[in-house]
């Protein structure tokens, strides 16, 4: 497979797996750990959205399926379906030391094992899934967050895990 071609589709792949994980957790709805509360209210004084902010606040202080998407894609590469097993385990335990209560990076990290394992039968290689990951995450995290804060608020809405306060 075309290494360029491979590296967007599974930035796409990447993308919808980490969002649509971290949103059925309900990670937009509320903060689950401390100082997601603050980083949901700054990001929606600078004009974005408070479900959005919510959601980078909790990917920024826990691992959830950004971090487990993205450890298990560098742990496949490194030690092939048993790496990231591996990674599995060790986000578990990151979500228990961070006292979060939910499982997103768990579901999130095995689930990307399972997809590398999977796409790599019609040529896929883990390397572009670290690749993609890396690109899904600074499109969530690291460009423009009113604007990435607006857009996660409208999958939560369309989720139903708009906050309710």
């Amino acid at each position: 497979m075309n290494e360029i071609l491979g590296i967007i589709l599974a930035t796409v792949v990447c993308w919808l797996n980490f969002i649509l994980i971290d949103t059925y957790f309900g990670l937009p709805e509320q903060p689950g750990v401390k100082g997601a509360e603050i980083i949901g209210k700054s990001i929606e004084k600078r004009g974005g959205d408070l479900a959005g902010g919510f959601f980078q606040g909790n990917i920024l202080c826990s691992p959830d399926a950004s971090a487990g998407t993205l450890m298990a894609s560098i742990a496949v590469m490194l030690l092939g379906f048993n790496g990231g097993i591996l990674a599995t385990f060790f986000i578990y335990i990151g979500n228990r030391l961070c006292a979060d209560p939910g499982y997103a990076g768990t579901i999130g990290a095995i689930s990307t094992t399972i997809i590398i394992t999977i796409l790599s039968f019609i040529g896929f290689t883990p390397i572009m899934f670290v690749v993609g990951m890396v690109i899904a995450i600074t499109t969530i995290q690291g460009i423009y967050h009113p604007y990435s804060t607006k857009l996660l608020g409208k999958i939560a809405k369309r989720l139903g895990r708009y906050p309710k306060l």
